[in-house]
């Protein structure tokens, strides 16, 4: 779910959890959890209440985006931590990706192989499964064979 950054507030306004969580879609277990393994930091406490900093918002919507590119959690801490003064920050996140990229290639072209299989299949017109030339050539990628099923 891709966050809405709602910022009309005040530099040093601070917000309750709740408001977090509806300004950017996030659960507030989900930001509790963050906090938890330190991808956020610790909120100043009101009456007890966790209260964020409106750059919060910020944060969780790096933290999204960087989990929907398919970056690790220690990953992105790597990236949260940068200073802004930090010019290899920017070098780091690129060398993220370039490991990133080949890995998410072959994931489109697997899923590229299987929509063009299961449009096939759609529009099979075989009597039967054992008439079907679907199952005769190999569409889709060869899957591991553990050992238990090899006996």
């Amino acid at each position: 779910m891709p966050l809405k950054a709602e910022l009309k507030s005040t530099p040093d306004e601070l917000f309750t959890i709740g408001e977090i969580a509806r300004r950017t879609g996030r659960s507030a277990s989900s930001i509790r959890y963050y906090e938890a393994i330190g991808l956020l930091p610790e909120p100043a406490r009101v009456s007890g209440q966790r209260r964020y900093p409106v750059e919060a918002v910020r944060t969780l919507a790096v933290i999204d985006t960087a989990r929907r590119a398919g970056l690790s959690l220690a990953e992105i801490r790597t990236l949260l931590e940068a200073r802004p003064d930090d010019a290899s920050a920017v070098e780091r996140l690129r060398a993220l990706a370039e490991r990133r990229l080949p890995d998410v290639r072959a994931q489109i072209e697997r899923t590229q192989l299987v929509h063009r299989w299961l449009e096939s299949a759609a529009e099979c017109t075989c009597p039967s499964l054992d008439d079907s030339p679907l199952f005769d050539e190999p569409w889709l990628p060869q899957r591991s064979v553990s050992s238990s099923e090899r006996r």
